[in-house]
């Protein structure tokens, strides 16, 4: 049986560059992105350049022809890459996320009207991180769901939620035809850097549960790629799943990845990072025990 023939956006990118190893094993890729060498200087073999926010499509359609799956990764960051997603920032931000939800589009309908089957798309756990900063932090929230309403406090978040809502109008039929359609919300797929901390613990918490490993966000990817059926209970070939390693501390449901792609993380950012987590807290904390206060002066 031939291999899948896969097309990878933003093949230049930290994600692509954990999960391409994988991919040049179990598939025959094409890759493209606006560069063919990634951020260190290093070149992507047989990338090819292209910009996907080009409403002339025809000049990148032929990307898109015989290929059985499609795997947009493809991100154009802001140039004024801070503040951070979590923080608030100005509403002109909309003007450069926007452009991402027309590479998104774009994607989407070349993929569409060149007959590829399924697209699988780079979310992110900031489609619906409303519920993260003002209900689960609080304990309001134990577990946020993938299927609640997406609610973002950000235009980066605001992006990754428009273009959820987006494949779903390809995925239902709307246009004549369903096309399968996967948006895994990315956690964080980078390592702890507990040092980064200082002892405040709800941080450190934050980033132990959005840790996804290497070979975690890989086999996610590949499931997502070749999970023959992934219908949800209304036979919509749509699916949200969230990017994260089966964490201890997370409080994103991964039920209908595990359900409907067969994903079974192998890493928990608990067993990886905890003990010198709680080395590190009870450290900060005995410092802060021995510091005078003002009712202990002599």
């Amino acid at each position: 049986m031939a291999n899948k023939r896969v097309l990878v956006t933003g093949a230049a990118g930290y994600i692509a560059s954990l999960m391409l190893p994988t991919f040049r094993e179990r598939y025959d890729l094409a890759l493209t992105d606006v560069s063919s060498s990634n951020s260190r200087g290093g070149e992507v073999p047989d990338a090819v350049t292209a910009n996907l926010i080009d409403h002339d499509r025809s000049r990148y359609a032929a990307l898109f022809q015989g290929v059985d799956a499609v795997v947009h990764l493809g991100y154009r960051r802001r140039v004024d890459r801070q503040p951070s997603p979590e923080s608030p920032r100005s509403m002109d931000s909309y003007f450069e996320e926007k452009q991402n939800v027309d590479m998104a589009y774009n994607v989407l309908r070349s993929a569409f009207e060149a007959g590829v089957p399924r697209v699988v798309c780079a979310s992110s756990n900031h489609a619906a991180d409303w519920y993260e900063h003002e209900l689960v932090h609080d304990r309001k929230m134990d577990v946020v769901d993938p299927y609640a309403l997406p609610l973002a406090d950000n235009f980066y978040g605001w992006s990754k939620a428009a273009y959820e809502h987006m494949g779903f109008l390809f995925a239902c039929g709307a246009f004549g035809r369903k096309m399968e359609v996967i948006m895994v919300r990315i956690g964080s797929p980078v390592e702890v850097d507990l040092d980064r901390f200082g002892g405040d613990a709800r941080a450190l918490k934050r980033s132990m549960a959005a840790h996804v490993s290497p070979r975690d966000i890989t086999q996610l990817f590949v499931k997502s790629i070749e999970t023959p059926c992934v219908e949800n209970d209304h036979g919509i070939p749509w699916q949200v799943v969230y990017g994260v390693s089966g964490n201890t501390r997370a409080f994103w449901s991964i039920a209908n990845a595990r359900q409907v792609l067969g994903y079974e993380p192998e890493d928990d950012s608990e067993v990886k990072y905890a003990p010198e987590a709680q080395r590190l807290l009870a450290q900060r904390g005995d410092a802060a025990k021995g510091r005078v206060g003002p009712g202990n002066r002599r």
